[in-house]
Formats: C-alpha cells, sequence, structure tokens
C-alpha cells in the first residue's frame, strides 16, 4: 500500500491546514503574476523551512515547463512533496478558493472603471512593484549557483535574449534547455 510522503521537520509533519494557510497567504500577498513567487519562496524556504533553496529552484524549474501559471505548479509539487495528494489539494485550495473570490469580485469592479487616470497610476505603480520583487527573487534563487560560472553564462544569456533579444520564452527556453544539460552533466562528470 502506497503511504503519502511526509516530510518532517523539527519532529512534526507539515499540517494540510499549514498548507493551506501558508498558500493562502501567497495568494493574498502576492501582486502581480510574480508576487506569487515571491511569497512562495519567503514562506516556503525562509519562513517555513520546509523546502531547501535549492529544492525551491528546483520545482521552479520544472514548472517553467509544465503548462499553467508557475505558481500553480509550485504549489502542486510543494504540497505533493510535503503530504503527498492530500498536500497537493490543501496548498492548491488554499492558493485559488478564496482569492479567486476576491480577485475576480475586484476585477469586475475594476473593469468597469479601468478608464480612470487614478486607476491607470495605481495599477501602474502596483506592476513596477511586482517586477522588482521578480528580479529580487530571481537574483536570490541565483545565489546558490554563483561559485557555478556555467549557471550564471546560463542566467546571463536566458536574461539577455529575453530582455535584449525579445525572444520569446518558449524558444529561449528550449534553445537553452539541452545545452545547459549538457554543461551540468559535463561539470557532474568532472567533479567525480
Amino acid at each position: 500500500m502506497a503511504r503519502a510522503a511526509k516530510r518532517e521537520h523539527a519532529g512534526e509533519v507539515v499540517s494540510l491546514g499549514a498548507l493551506f494557510a501558508s498558500f493562502l497567504k501567497v495568494s493574498l500577498f502576492g501582486v502581480g503574476g510574480g508576487g506569487g513567487l515571491v511569497w512562495a519562496r519567503r514562506i516556503g524556504v525562509e519562513q517555513r523551512q520546509w523546502i531547501t533553496e535549492g529544492e525551491f529552484a528546483d520545482i521552479v524549474s520544472l514548472c517553467q515547463f509544465m503548462p499553467g501559471p508557475n505558481i500553480i505548479g509550485i504549489a502542486v509539487c510543494t504540497g505533493a512533496r510535503l503530504r503527498g495528494a492530500r498536500g497537493t489539494l490543501a496548498a492548491v485550495a488554499g492558493f485559488l478558493l478564496i482569492p479567486w473570490v476576491v480577485g475576480f469580485t475586484l476585477g469586475v469592479a475594476l473593469l468597469q472603471h479601468a478608464h480612470l487616470p487614478v486607476l491607470r497610476n495605481i495599477l501602474g505603480g502596483l506592476s513596477a512593484a511586482a517586477a522588482g520583487l521578480l528580479i529580487a527573487t530571481g537574483i536570490r534563487m541565483l545565489m546558490p549557483h554563483r561559485g557555478r560560472a556555467a549557471a550564471l553564462i546560463f542566467a546571463g544569456l536566458a536574461f539577455g535574449l529575453m530582455a535584449v533579444g525579445k525572444l520569446p520564452l518558449l524558444l529561449v527556453l528550449f534553445g537553452l534547455l539541452p545545452l545547459s544539460i549538457g554543461v551540468a552533466g559535463l561539470e557532474h562528470r568532472r567533479a567525480r
């Protein structure tokens, strides 16, 4: 009989309620699309210490290739890692349930007044702050790899191809993926 994977931290199994509440916070505190990533990392890695920095980076890397929003994939992977299928349901429900109702209600209300300059200024300021949070999280995710020249080169290439070269995300991901896997394999062989 298959048993659900359970992660222990300080001798305690992570409760389903804690997963629900944490991803509810991620959803409510996240500003813009990248804000959820910032809060998921902060709560899961720094505050709760449920997963390590490396595990979080691996989860985000995997979610880049999965269809749908990355943050939903992060909730699925984190919940599954900590408590199996039940953990997945708790994390996703926490992320989606209440915030969806709030977001839907606010979206309908704001769309009716989207033409107002004050509202446009507020949304413009929020998007700038969200971009800053996303950049800061990206830098923090890169810190464990700062001693690996290849990792820094691939990070720089990905940034340059998207920001300067204006190439689509999927093209950059699938173009750099085989190269980065090959280089990581060579590094691993040399380390032996």
